[in-house]
């Protein structure tokens, strides 16, 4: 379309240059021979341009002198300019044959001197040229916007395919990629252009999927694990009440229904850390120091804890999921301390704070990670809680990484200590809050 509206407005401007230049061309050669006359009937004008046909017409309509070419024929046109305006362009057709002139009619003062003031016109012309008499050049301009055009798209064709060919050598590769194999990644090109960012996306998002399905596998042979085991209990269970008379059934069902809780508790539990991974959650500006002394309030009163505070620290999150990470830590605290659990709270940094240390026996180091494997339950837990499923300190690690944040077994003096780090809100300190600079001393909850 560029093409075509190209080549026509330049023909159009062919046209029109070419038609000024001979009617320029025509001009002069009429005025030059008006100028040169000295007689009424002056000599044949010698024409050296392609302005051949010249002749001098009075006002009967006969020739009175005329250029070779023009000789013997009859007035190139019967139209006769005004006084006013003396000078005309125009083009006539007689016999499939068009000549574009000009009619210079001489000055009333030229007329009067040659003949004796009778009327005159001088007509200057020559045949129209084929590139204006013919189609020639909308052909050939027609050519050369069809020729342009296929050179452009066969050129843009070429240049594209060579431009997508990375993007087709990525596709083919992805196309190979199956569930049952993530290991496969896609070449690399240098540079950082469009083609490269979308391979090192695909190669970023094939590794996520790697990851979670690895997960998603790893995750699901140990929920058959640990489902496996109190499944075949509850079927032993309820064999031996079918094969043996002497089985009270109201035990062997009360025996069935608590296995049946702890499979609840195991799938309950599966579920939640499931919601952690794969929905979001709408954040919350949370006073995470209120919330700690809220959730210590409610334990056990028999392991006291005591909360260490700073003043008013806040985060975004959701306020449930961050509850149920202290809440987890705290039982986990209680449930290993000989005589107390200390919590403290703070803010320095841009990040806030939970430090659960309770005066138990501690984690060894080569164990501090395995804790938060799901499923995973050192002796000193099984020992102390027999019905856990061992997925809360796995839920809480996911809750901390879901807010960007981080839950750590960290080094101390005594017992295990739990460490919970968050971003901080973009106001760290409330103004105005009821507490004062410095640290508060411990509080007994």
């Amino acid at each position: 379309m560029a093409l075509s509206a190209v080549g026509i407005v330049a023909a159009l401007a062919i046209r029109v240059d070419v038609e000024q230049r001979i009617f320029e061309d025509t001009e002069r050669a009429a005025v030059d021979w008006i100028g040169a006359m000295n007689e009424p009937r002056p000599h044949p004008p010698v024409t050296a341009s392609d302005v051949d046909l010249i002749q001098l017409v009075n006002s009967s309509g006969n020739v009175v002198s005329a250029s070779r070419a023009a000789a013997g024929r009859p007035a190139l046109s019967e139209y006769w300019p005004s006084s006013d305006d003396r000078i005309q362009h125009r083009i006539e057709c007689a016999a499939e044959q068009c000549v574009m002139f000009t009619a210079v009619r001489p000055s009333p003062q030229e007329e009067q001197l040659l003949w004796g003031g009778e009327s005159h016109i001088v007509y200057a012309g020559r045949t129209q040229p084929p590139i204006l008499a013919t189609h020639m050049l909308e052909l050939l301009l027609g050519a050369g916007v069809l020729t342009g055009s296929v050179l452009f798209a066969g050129s843009a064709w070429i240049l594209v395919g060579l431009a997508l060919r990375p993007v087709e050598a990525i596709r083919r590769q992805i196309a190979q990629v199956t569930v049952t194999d993530l290991s496969m990644r896609i070449p690399e090109p240098s540079g950082r252009d469009a083609i490269a960012l979308l391979a090192r996306t695909a190669n970023e998002t094939l590794s996520r999927l790697q990851e979670a399905v690895d997960h998603q596998r790893h995750f699901a042979s140990m929920v058959t694990h640990e489902l496996r085991t109190p499944l075949t209990g509850l079927r032993a269970q309820l064999e031996e009440a079918l094969l043996y008379s002497d089985v009270d059934p109201r035990l062997a069902v009360e025996d069935a229904l608590s296995t049946l809780d702890r499979c609840q508790l195991i799938i309950d539990e599966m579920l939640a850390l499931t919601r952690l991974r794969t929905s979001p959650h709408e954040p919350q500006r949370v006073d995470l120091t209120a919330l700690v002394e809220e959730e210590a309030a409610q334990r056990d009163p028999k392991v006291p804890i005591h909360v260490h505070a700073d003043e008013t620290v806040e985060v975004c999150g959701n306020p449930v999921q961050l509850a149920e990470v202290v809440v987890n830590l705290l039982v986990n605290a209680q449930r290993h301390a000989h005589t107390c659990v200390d919590v403290s709270v703070a803010g320095a940094d841009g990040q806030a704070t939970v430090s659960v240390l309770d005066d138990g026996a501690g984690i060894d180091p080569a164990d501090r990670e395995r804790v938060f494997t799901p499923f995973v339950r050192l002796s000193a837990g099984r020992q102390r809680d027999p019905q856990g499923s061992g997925l809360g300190l796995a839920i809480s690690r996911a809750i901390a990484q879901a807010h960007q944040g981080t839950l750590t077994v960290e080094d101390s003096p005594r017992g295990a200590k739990f460490v919970l780090r968050l971003p901080l809100a973009s106001a760290e300190r409330r103004p105005g809050g009821d507490r004062q600079e410095g640290r508060a001393p411990p509080r007994p909850v």
